[in-house]
């Protein structure tokens, strides 16, 4: 069962850096601004695209392309074992 109080979205951007994708949250909206983040295979321009469980993100990051299921959402950034808890990945 589910938290209530616990929100049903959150901020791309804010996620990202939930889940330890980006050092900074500012980090992570520049690569989204930058069009290096597609959700369920629509392109993303704005930091403040909701993010929900169940949604696949499409990343592009320096390293190469990462495709990760959001699992969950988080509450606050974390260490790397509570992070690699909110998402799944796909490639």
């Amino acid at each position: 069962m589910t938290d209530p109080a616990a929100p049903q979205t959150l901020r791309a951007d804010k996620w990202l850096w939930h889940a330890r994708f980006f050092k900074t949250r500012a980090l992570s909206a520049r690569m989204i601004e930058g069009g290096k983040l597609r959700v369920n295979s629509g392109k993303v321009s704005k930091a403040g695209r909701a993010i929900r469980p169940g949604d696949v993100l499409t990343i592009t990051l320096p390293g190469g392309v990462r495709v990760v299921r959001v699992l969950a959402l988080g509450t606050r950034r974390g260490p790397a074992s509570e992070a690699q808890a909110l998402y799944e990945e796909m490639t």
